[in-house]
């Protein structure tokens, strides 16, 4: 998994559906895909953590698991201490178990680089 330009992707089957992570590791911070099926840009959260707690904020609003997405943005943020851009694209709302084994997922990926 490691790569020379910091770049990282995995195909993940959860429940019957197929996900795509993509992360591009930076200095300061890491951009996150998460794309179910087709690959597009989704919604997008940045989350800043210098201080004792990440500042986050929506850039592109979801209709539907924008608790996921600040979770996985604010973890990130302040593992590195840096920033952390998020992007999901899901065809429907996540389950409780997939969600956490899409976060399981990623974190393994960030840490094992």
């Amino acid at each position: 998994m490691n790569s020379p330009n910091g770049f990282f992707q995995k195909a993940v089957n959860l429940e019957s559906r197929n996900f795509f992570l993509q992360i591009q590791k930076f200095e300061n911070g890491y951009f996150i895909s998460i794309t179910e099926g087709v690959k597009k840009i989704g919604s997008i959260v940045a989350s800043l953590a210098t201080g004792p707690s990440p500042i986050t904020t929506t850039v592109i609003p979801t209709r539907t698991d924008s608790l996921f997405l600040k979770l996985v943005a604010e973890r990130i943020s302040t593992r590195v201490r840096g920033i952390a851009l998020v992007s999901v694209f899901v065809q429907k709302e996540l389950e409780t178990d997939t969600a956490k084994a899409l976060m399981s997922e990623i974190m393994d990926m960030i840490e094992n680089e």
